[in-house]
């Protein structure tokens, strides 16, 4: 029973990854295909190498995080609660993109963790240990903080953007300004893979260690590997819902708004993950990014009703997988006879 339990939650952690690229990575070039930086399918490709060498790169990373994240409890129990928490942040992403919407893929899957834990505890298993500290720091802080600090460094960047700019002529500026965003747009697929990839591993290093089968001390070749496989291959399929979302219905940015942007979230998201080993969201960041840079123009040019729509489907994302999960544990418990 532990190891179909293990194959489902394996299974289930590649289709994550590859939603996770198929949906974030768009977040990534989807400013550089609206100023015309990048061709659609140049900037896909890039997203998708930028995103597998992160992806690659975050092996050691995954380690950290699975070690100070959270502890499941061994057994079938600890793979039921995984299980649970990555159908309902799947089938949750699945919604979102259909409806275009960005949001984040590690809100979800937190949110699903917990709902699936306090499931746990209902039906007599073990509960989730540090998940109240989880939830604390990679969903409400990062929830609150980090499209704060986005959209005012964007704001305030293109000022001295603006006036480094101001004796060149604009066509010149377009032109050096898309130059640069195509290099900051591998940079937030790189940083995408960095945040991404680790989480998706450590969802792995978990489930071997519930299993029995690992003992948390290293990251295998094979788990860093599926990760940066299958989150570039969800890359290349192409999320251009959200895509969409971003670069033509959020708000209107010239080139060198979305070079300020870009790069802004491409230094937040790497910060981040190498230098504060914080998570940070890159649909987050880049969608308060691009507002920032938007909203600091002479003309008006957000959509404010749906600002408002994504800023609720933000704060509802962990709700709803915790409650999915809930229900999906419930279901589990009584498969597993638990």
């Amino acid at each position: 029973m532990v190891l179909f339990f293990l194959a489902l939650v394996l299974l289930c952690a590649g289709a994550f990854a590859f939603l996770n690229g198929f949906r974030d990575a768009s977040s990534s070039v989807a400013l550089a295909v609206r100023t015309r930086a990048l061709t659609p399918t140049v900037a896909v490709i890039l997203a998708s190498l930028f995103n597998f060498i992160g992806a690659g790169l975050s092996a050691a990373l995954a380690l950290a995080v699975s070690q100070a994240w959270l502890s499941l409890p061994p057994g079938t129990n600890g793979l039921t609660i995984l299980l649970a928490a990555l159908l309902s942040a799947i089938l949750w992403g699945v919604y979102l993109w259909w409806r275009g919407i960005p949001s984040s893929s590690t809100h979800a899957l937190v949110g699903g963790l917990a709902g699936a834990g306090v499931a746990s505890v209902a039906v007599g298993g073990n509960p989730v240990m540090g998940v109240d500290a989880s939830l604390l720091s990679q969903v409400v802080l990062p929830l609150l903080i980090s499209p704060v600090i986005a959209y005012a460094g964007s704001f305030l960047l293109v000022w001295p953007a603006g006036w480094a700019a101001r004796y060149t002529p604009p066509n010149v500026v377009d032109t050096r300004s898309r130059r640069a965003q195509a290099i900051a747009a591998g940079a937030v697929a790189f940083g995408h893979g960095l945040q991404d990839g680790q989480r998706t591993s450590a969802v792995v290093i978990l489930a071997l260690l519930a299993a029995g089968l690992s003992d948390g001390g290293s990251v295998p070749v094979w788990v860093a590997l599926l990760t940066a496989v299958l989150l570039s291959a969800g890359t290349l399929a192409g999320g251009w819902r959200i895509s969409y979302t971003i670069g033509y219905r959020l708000t209107r940015v010239d080139p060198l708004r979305g070079f300020v942007a870009q790069m802004y979230s491409a230094v937040m998201l790497l910060v981040g993950a190498i230098g504060l080993h914080w998570p940070v969201s890159t649909t987050h960041t880049v969608t308060a990014a691009t507002l920032g840079a938007g909203a600091n123009q002479s003309f008006p040019g957000t959509d404010r009703r749906l600002v408002i729509r994504i800023l609720v489907f933000w704060v509802a994302t962990p709700v709803v997988t915790a409650a999915a999960a809930f229900v999906l544990q419930l279901a589990l418990s009584t498969v597993a006879g638990l």
